[in-house]
């Protein structure tokens, strides 16, 4: 009897070993990390893309147009592409869309999918370098069914944004017919060319209900006190030659004279790189901050269109024309920089810099920005701490080179961030419970005074 029991313990030792071994191979960690490994979700493809949206745009529009139509489209590919993430991350709310992706999608084959669609959408003549810049993104993604369902939700993101933008007004036949009198916009020199891109100001916003929802009033009177103290120190400060402005001041006004839109990339993605943003943090300030940015674009033109108002180089060389005592006409004055083909009220470059920045404050909840941004203009880079610095730099800078009214400046400062704060109360909030942090800041991050 001892030795049957015996036995049969040996027997049972052997089998339950043999099951332990079975079981340790099928279900062990390492199976089941080989058979399921997460979903590719390298934030760096929505970055590699940004590059890429913005030499495919400066290769189609040219790397020095003077227009607000740059940052148009670089809001359509941030969008998409953040509806390609989120739609499958599930963390925060899709850019008017209900989509949801499969949660085994890759976010990144999504991302970079979406990216590609959408330019080669607008930018055709591109297809060689977009569709070799596109192999190579999907190369790095490991093959099998979360790259496949990642490219199908990042086409079906990319279909949905190009829907939602047809017939928006793009190109539409948009005229600036104003007869030239005191006060209105004419093409200034040296090249006298028309009015660039005028449909931006009908382009149907992609956040807000209208171009018009934040239009400011207009722009002083001519007979006014404060136009003659804008008109005296854009002459003074902004003049090529015999200016006041100190070397600081001067170069100031040189950084941010060339393609804001270009600036503001590099900075977003500078920023997400060093705080290892994840995927779908990433892809949230490229969308918030270009959305608002591309409507802030679509305020300025509308104003710019509804009251016409003139450049500085015209109201000072026709001072004499303007009825106001306080100012004098000067034929032969010249701005630091060459002035923009496009009237002076409102400032696209403050107007999209005040929407960006109280779009950034409100995603990350302070005013205490951490962002470097560079300027190929003057080859140097600048750190901004503060949202307000950013603002005020912009603002004087484009009365340091002589091609806007502070009036015109401040006011678009302000009306961008009337659109930054309707950007995060309508759009890209977060699915989960807000933290402490979620809530816009409330300073005032625009200069109150109309004149320094």
């Amino acid at each position: 009897m001892d030795t049957s029991r015996s036995g049969r313990r040996a027997a049972i030792g052997a089998v339950t070993a043999l099951l332990l071994l079975v079981l340790t191979a099928v279900a062990g960690p390492t199976a089941t990390a080989d058979s399921h490994p997460p979903p590719a979700a390298d934030p760096a493809a929505i970055r590699d893309w940004n590059v890429i949206a913005t030499d495919t745009i400066s290769a189609n529009l040219g790397p020095t147009r003077p227009s607000g139509q740059v940052v148009i489209w670089h809001g359509f590919v941030s969008a998409a592409v953040y509806n390609a993430v989120v739609g499958i991350q599930r963390t925060y709310a899709p850019y008017k869309w209900r989509a949801r992706g499969p949660s085994t999608a890759s976010p990144e084959a999504a991302a970079v999918t979406a990216a590609h669609r959408v330019l080669l959408t607008y930018f055709p003549a591109s297809q060689a370098s977009l569709d070799a810049a596109y192999a190579a993104s999907l190369a790095k993604i490991p093959d099998g069914r979360a790259k496949r369902q990642g490219v199908a939700f990042g086409e079906r993101a990319a279909d949905h944004l190009i829907e939602l933008r047809e017939d928006d007004g793009r190109f539409a036949p948009v005229e600036f017919t104003a007869a030239p009198a005191p006060g209105v916009w004419r093409p200034t020199p040296p090249a006298h060319l028309p009015f660039i891109d005028p449909w931006l100001g009908k382009l149907r916003p992609l956040l807000l209900t209208s171009p018009s929802q934040f239009r400011p009033g207009g722009p002083p009177a001519l007979s006014s006190a404060r136009y003659a103290q804008d008109v005296n120190e854009v002459k003074t400060m902004g003049a090529k030659t015999g200016s006041s402005r100190t070397a600081q001041q001067t170069e100031t006004a040189l950084f941010f004279g060339g393609n804001l839109a270009v600036q503001l990339q590099s900075a977003f993605r500078d920023h997400t790189a060093r705080h290892h943003l994840d995927i779908a943090d990433t892809a949230r300030i490229f969308a918030a901050a270009n959305a608002s940015a591309t409507d802030a674009v679509v305020t300025a033109w509308d104003a710019k269109l509804h009251y016409g108002f003139w450049r500085p180089i015209t109201a000072i060389q026709l001072a004499d024309t303007d009825g106001n005592p306080a100012t004098d006409a000067d034929p032969q004055w010249q701005p630091l920089l060459v002035t923009p083909p496009h009237p002076d009220y409102l400032s696209g470059h403050t107007t999209v810099a005040g929407a960006v920045m109280r779009t950034l404050t409100g995603i990350l909840g302070t005013t205490h920005l951490d962002l470097n941004v560079p300027s190929e203009i003057t080859g140097t880079t600048r750190h901004y701490e503060e949202a307000a610095q950013f603002n005020e730099d912009m603002i004087n800078a484009r009365v340091w080179a002589g091609i806007h009214f502070r009036t015109a400046d401040v006011v678009g400062c302000r009306a961008g961030n009337r659109i930054g704060v309707w950007a995060l109360t309508h759009y890209f909030q977060p699915l989960r419970p807000a933290g402490p942090h979620a809530v816009p800041p409330a300073q005032q991050m625009c200069p109150q005074g109309s004149a320094s």
